[in-house]
């Protein structure tokens, strides 16, 4: 028998290796187009530039993983074996959706597919439990972390507003800028203004996105830890970013430099390595999560359609 499930996680993870294929090439679009699409720098530079995004963005991959482990559903509600058909279930959806998407030239979201899979499988799970075993917790919401998941889809909705409305607020402002006379305006004000954007990136970057990650939890000299010295200084490593960011952007202007095609460049990276944060944990953390739940349920000894997750949540949790 365990033979079996040890043949299912082998399979979570050819299918997580897919998966990523998939989903990078569906997400490529998102971090490429603007660089591409202008044309800022040779293809080969372009690419190069985000792959390195995305190895460094993978090093980032944040709370996200707590989704696939317990953010969605209840485990402790459910038994080994049904855990890892649902797991199964999740990652099969996963890459037909992606790819559907893709051969039609339409974008989706692989936290969206990764969230809603994970729903909809357990929903499904949990009704077949409730109408095939007497002992079974009989109300189907109880085994759903409904409070998490309307938590995760209004973060999701609430995403496109904000990325909508912030948008248009930084076109209008840069509009209003540099419309009129382009030149000489941007002679004056494009090092600051292109100092700013890079300081919001970098802010991102080493304070928001640091969060969570390995890198979080490093002990400074003082004894303090990485994200704690960070967000103590947050003001002092924006201000100099700032400074530094300016005196680069202008002096690559006095060379006649393009300094939008280096913002650019430096967004692309940016993007690739949030989308790499994000994203490795939609296509591993499952495989994850269904590998961690076998290595306990070997250790327990007992079968697996009776190994109750109430052991199995002190290992997940």
């Amino acid at each position: 028998m365990e033979s079996i499930y040890l043949i299912l996680i082998v399979i979570l993870f050819a299918l997580a290796i897919s998966d990523i294929v998939v989903g990078v090439s569906n997400d490529a679009v998102n971090f490429l187009n603007s660089a591409i699409g202008s044309k800022v720098a040779p293809f080969k530079v372009i690419m190069a530039i985000a792959a390195v995004g995305i190895f460094v963005g993978a090093t980032y991959s944040t709370g996200m993983m707590e989704v696939a482990r317990k953010g969605i559903f209840h485990p402790e509600l459910f038994n080994f074996q049904e855990i890892m058909f649902l797991f199964l279930a999740v990652m099969i959806t996963n890459i037909i959706l992606l790819d559907v998407f893709n051969s039609f030239g339409m974008p989706t979201s692989t936290t969206v597919s990764i969230v809603f899979g994970l729903l909809g499988s357990a929903v499904a799970i949990a009704w077949y439990r409730i109408h095939t075993d007497a002992s079974a917790n009989p109300e189907l919401m109880n085994y759903i972390n409904s409070a998490k998941a309307l938590q995760i889809i209004s973060g999701i909705l609430l995403s496109v507003i904000v990325a909508f409305s912030v948008g248009a607020i930084v076109q209008w402002f840069s509009r209003l800028l540099f419309s009129f006379n382009y030149a000489k305006r941007f002679k004056y004000f494009g090092s600051i203004w292109g100092g700013i954007a890079i300081t919001s990136i970098t802010y991102f970057i080493l304070i928001k996105g640091l969060k969570g990650s390995p890198y979080a939890s490093h002990i400074m000299e003082d004894g303090t830890q990485l994200m704690d010295w960070a967000q103590s200084h947050s003001l002092q490593i924006i201000g100099v970013s700032l400074i530094i960011w300016t005196i680069i952007l202008q002096i690559m202007q006095w060379l006649k430099l393009s300094i939008l095609k280096f913002i650019v460049l430096i967004g692309t990276f940016a993007l690739a390595l949030a989308f790499a944060g994000n994203d490795l944990v939609n296509f591993i953390g499952v495989p994850l999560a269904g590998y961690n739940a076998y290595e306990y349920w070997i250790h327990s000894g007992t079968a697996a359609d009776q190994f109750m997750k109430l052991l199995l949540k002190h290992h997940l949790t």
